[in-house]
């Protein structure tokens, strides 16, 4: 088999009956071409039979140590007109970037004849000197010396402050008294003597400022001088590692069906990054496409899925399929698939033509209203049309913002309209004060064990991939659902959520994540699976009249 062929595989049973697909699978938004979900269920065979190479995927080893990992299959035509598929992973399985059956990666970094790994190798041993330097203890009493002098410095410096404040007060009294009691000249002595009280105390300031700065100085000065050599290396280390980072981008160089070639920099000099994120072009999506592109190979489809345990921050479920990531992958695949006809990129398309939104409560002040699936709360960076639009459109008098609280654009349900200033701010208060009490009601994918609880998992933006959230103790909002399950019938769970905090995505994420109820919401496109729709619905909303402040509530049943 030619250099070339040997990561071609062949399908193992016809595939006479499949179409081929007439366009390239959009990689952001799209559903597995029956050909690719032949090829990744070959893979995913593979995958469980092969004795080549070991790696725990949480699948039958120990959890707690498991690496899950994305996988890659990319359909092609090579140049005899066969039909096959690519194969590739992202990242290093088993501590190696290649593996029989899979393509190589764009450029294999861990060559050990590489400039790579010599240079972590240096990077690594000036590390340990670093780690060596640092558990002296000279350090640590020079550090405890400079917080001790630095603190002393702010407190003597502070009570000196506090005398001269309290002096102030004590010559202003005494100059008031003295202006009463003493003769004109008396007086003009007297008050020359306060002056020259008044400026030895500030150069009792000024040379106290110096003696402590001096102090602190000598301290820092120490310090420096012990850790000097610890902070040549780190310094050396950082440069190094800037050096290594900025070489290594320049070896990843893709190409497109056009044989044009552009390494990370340049591809990624336009976008807002501005420089590649770490590990950016590792992912199976640039791997297969480059392979393709090198030996001459039409790709007609690809697929992405997820193997073994899911990690703890994003929401990865075992053989589920997912598009490619938006931060790392989303620029160089806009350079490679330059020139190839693909599907059309849905978010492009309004998802609210059509669509009208059911006014459910109006007065002078305020709307509710029912607002649709697939339809927007506010102006997307695309699509314009919007909750905000129509009523704006719709009520051109009113004031204020409009919006009150948001919606995902997936959800259907109760949204509150402020149509005043006065009300929004109103409205807003109690949403803020959480007196606001909302109900959701969503299908779950399977059976849900127990019937109620609470999910306490913080939420940040994943940067890598917006729009997801991750779950992230370290940099994450509070975010809490309450939960009580309605229903449970044909392998889905029908469960009421009562949101105590308002994060973006948050009852999706609490939902779908391992440490949540660990069953995406039926019709999570971004979570989970996609369906007909996103089966959640903000079902009840209970609040206080902006103006008469009376009770108000309503409720409207989930239509799935």
């Amino acid at each position: 088999m030619p250099a070339q062929e040997n990561h071609f595989t062949h399908f193992k049973e016809s595939i006479d009956s499949y179409p081929l697909p007439e366009l390239f699978t959009f990689p952001f938004y799209y559903q597995p071409h029956p050909l690719c979900l032949l090829a990744a269920k070959e893979l995913q065979s593979h995958l469980e039979t092969q004795q080549q190479w070991q790696h725990n995927f949480g699948i039958t080893g120990d959890k707690e140590t498991a690496i899950g990992k994305m996988f890659g299959v990319l359909l092609v035509q090579n140049k005899s007109g066969e039909i096959g598929y690519l194969a590739a992973f992202s990242g290093k399985i088993a501590g190696k970037n290649q593996l029989p059956k899979f393509v190589p990666p764009v450029f294999d970094m861990l060559a050990e004849d590489g400039f790579f790994m010599a240079g972590q190798s240096e990077i690594n041993r000036i590390s340990e000197q670093i780690k060596h330097l640092e558990q002296n203890p000279q350090i640590a009493e020079l550090e405890t010396l400079l917080k001790a002098e630095r603190d002393a410095s702010l407190l003597h410096i502070k009570a000196h402050r506090e005398r001269m404040i309290e002096g102030r007060k004590s010559r202003k009294f005494r100059r008031i008294t003295a202006e009463k009691e003493l003769h004109a000249d008396d007086f003009l002595q007297f008050k020359d003597q306060l002056g020259k009280e008044s400026i030895q105390a500030k150069n009792q300031l000024r040379d106290l400022t110096i003696y402590w700065d001096e102090r602190v100085q000598t301290a820092e000065q120490n310090l420096q001088q012990c850790t000097a050599k610890l902070s040549a290396l780190k310094k050396q280390r950082k440069e190094l590692s800037a050096s290594l980072q900025q070489k290594l981008f320049d070896q990843y160089r893709f190409l497109n069906v056009k044989g044009i070639a552009k390494s990370l920099c340049d591809i990624f000099k336009d976008t807002a990054q501005l420089t590649p994120p770490s590990a950016a072009g590792e992912c199976a999506a640039p791997k297969l496409l480059q392979y393709a592109f090198k030996w001459g190979m039409k790709p007609l489809a690809m697929a992405e899925f997820w193997w073994g345990e899911s990690p703890k921050s994003e929401i990865r479920k075992h053989l589920n399929f997912y598009t490619a990531c938006h931060g790392k992958c989303q620029p160089i695949l806009g350079h490679m698939l330059e020139g190839i006809k693909m599907d059309a990129n849905p978010l492009l398309s309004n998802p609210a033509a059509g669509k009208t939104l059911e006014i459910v409560y109006q007065d002078e002040v305020m709307l509710v209203i029912n607002k649709p699936p697939e339809f927007l709360s506010v102006p997307g960076k695309n699509i314009e049309d919007s909750v905000y639009l129509r009523i704006k459109q719709s009520y051109p008098r009113a004031t204020g913002p409009l919006i009150v609280h948001r919606l995902d654009m997936s959800t259907s349900g109760l949204m509150l309209i402020a149509l005043s200033k006065e009300a929004h701010k109103s409205l807003q208060r109690q949403f803020i004060k959480r007196t606001i009490k909302k109900r959701y009601v969503a299908l779950l994918e399977g059976l849900l064990k127990g019937d109620t609880g609470i999910i306490d998992l913080p939420l940040r933006l994943d940067l890598d991939d917006r729009p997801r959230q991750l779950v992230c103790h370290e940099h994450g909002k509070p975010a809490k659902t309450q939960w009580k399950v309605i229903e449970r019938k044909n392998n889905q769970t029908k469960v009421y959520f009562y949101p105590i905090t308002g994060r973006t995505h948050q009852l999706r994420v609490h939902s779908a994540h391992l440490k949540g109820l660990n069953m995406p919401i039926v019709g999570d496109d971004l979570y989970g699976n996609k369906a007909n729709r996103l089966h959640l619905h903000a079902e009840y909303l209970e609040f206080s009249h902006p103006v008469t402040r009376e009770l108000m509530s309503f409720q409207l049943d989930a239509k799935f």
